[in-house]
């Protein structure tokens, strides 16, 4: 296989960081990092680096993923374990908080670079601004982000509807309700959250949570969010792909409906395709038919403007066993008129 770096390039600062090998001039996770320079090239060798961006999986590996999901349909969870993860989503969240502390997760410094609506909201003269992340977890996102604030007038608002993830972010040392207040709130219910009211909130902070949502729960949950924002508010949204890796693997007994999972720890996981996803968030989705009675507080759609809406691939290698592992996100940006 051809060498893509040229001879004349080897062991030399003019070989770019993200293809480089040398300790003192390559791309590691460092702060913040840099995601989607390196592209794989036909004449590249897969097994030279961990990671790829923006790779496509093959028909191959298509064919593969599409084997996988028979055998999940073939063996879906009981009735019995779809009822209870179902009913009490909270519980199964509460015991994951229970068990991973702070320390289990790593802070999102990559969010500023990813959403530039966070560097505004955060700058010295940016004036009063209310932040609401929904799904805020141990506090990897929120923490973050008011290290680097310098707005004396910014307050962010970190909702979670498991009470396990709240304690820990107010049991932190960082925490200061001056500007951060951590509260209790399902956003899939018809309750506003503590402290805010309609129209109040400038950006709404949404990743890896409307995941854990069953589909009936979108249409409130993308209502409330309406209901919050001032007019001209962001979503900004990240969250799992349709043929992610986490998805390929779920094993027997795991799958509950199509693209709809009950993960080992009971907390639940949906995988999303981008025009499912565009389709949620203008409000297309819930036009018509039984999802539009499912919540008496609908605002009519469509909710939102997409300022943008992409999908984010990296493919992962196990240079040691000569694995492929692909990982897919959504990440988008949902703007209220």
């Amino acid at each position: 296989m051809t060498d893509p770096i040229p001879a004349s390039h080897k062991n030399s600062k003019d070989i770019p960081p993200h293809r480089s090998h040398d300790p003192l001039n390559n791309l590691k996770r460092s702060d913040p990092f840099q995601f989607g320079s390196r592209y794989l090239l036909p004449d590249d060798n897969p097994f030279e680096f961990n990671a790829w961006d923006h790779v496509e999986p093959s028909a191959e590996d298509l064919a593969r993923f599409e084997t996988q999901l028979e055998a999940q349909r073939a063996a879906p969870v009981s009735d019995f374990d779809r009822s209870r993860f179902n009913t009490e989503p909270a519980k199964w969240w509460n015991k994951f908080y229970a068990n991973n502390t702070s320390n289990f997760f790593k802070d999102r410094k990559w969010l500023q670079q990813e959403f530039p609506i966070l560097q505004k909201i955060t700058q010295k003269d940016a004036g009063k601004k209310t932040l609401l992340e929904v799904g805020a977890g141990a506090g990897n996102t929120c923490f973050p982000i008011l290290r680097n604030n310098e707005n004396s007038n910014l307050m962010v608002h970190a909702c979670d509807f498991s009470q396990k993830a709240v304690d820990l972010i107010r049991g932190s040392d960082e925490y200061d309700e001056e500007h951060l207040r951590a509260e209790v709130w399902d956003v899939a219910s018809p309750e506003m959250p503590s402290g805010l009211d309609k129209g109040s909130v400038d950006v709404v902070l949404m990743v890896f949570i409307f995941s854990a949502l069953h589909p009936t729960q979108w249409m409130q949950a993308v209502s409330n969010i309406w209901r919050l924002l001032k007019p001209g508010g962001e979503v900004c949204f990240r969250d799992y792909g349709r043929g992610d890796l986490a998805q390929v693997r779920m094993k027997k007994g795991r799958w509950m409906e199509e693209n709809f999972y009950i993960r080992g720890d009971g907390t639940r996981v949906y995988f999303f395709d981008q025009d499912e996803l565009k389709d949620i968030w203008t409000g297309e989705r819930f036009q018509s038919g039984s999802m539009a009675a499912n919540t008496a507080t609908s605002t009519p759609g469509p909710y939102f403007d997409v300022a943008s809406l992409g999908v984010d691939r990296r493919l992962l290698i196990n240079r040691h066993k000569q694995l492929k592992m692909y990982r897919c996100w959504m990440q988008g940006r949902f703007q209220k008129p």
